[in-house]
């Protein structure tokens, strides 16, 4: 069933409004780059074994390399954190290091924001 003009046209301010208000539930949702971060996140880790390689090497050959070696695992170690960090793999919950309770961690500290405001705005 084809929509209306109209109503693709709504359709259409819906979703920037969407894309405005929450930017990463608007990617989450249409499902783009997740694949891409993960690639990235994959390079950075064959970068950071080629980076210990380096350094490991630079010690038999000359320091100049070591240093490299060092450079090459610190742009890889910042690559492959923002790239987790984007992809969604770094989510709350037991996954992450054994932290639990990050939602109720979430939803505690929302209900003491609102009981804040609620005391400012009866206060004044």
């Amino acid at each position: 069933m084809a929509l209306s003009e109209d109503e693709q046209r709504l359709l259409e301010q819906m979703e920037a409004a969407l894309a405005a208000e929450d930017p990463k539930l608007a990617n989450t949702l249409r499902g783009t780059s997740r694949r891409w971060h993960r690639r990235r996140a994959v390079l950075a880790g064959i970068g950071f074994i080629a980076g210990i390689t380096c350094l490991i090497a630079g010690m038999q050959i000359h320091p100049a390399v070591s240093v490299i070696g060092f450079v090459i695992m610190l742009a890889a170690t910042v690559v492959g954190v923002s790239a987790w960090q984007q992809s969604g793999l770094a989510g709350d919950g037991p996954a992450n290091g054994g932290r639990t309770g990050g939602t109720s961690e979430r939803d505690f500290m929302g209900r003491m924001e609102d009981r804040w405001r609620r005391r400012q705005d009866d206060g004044l």
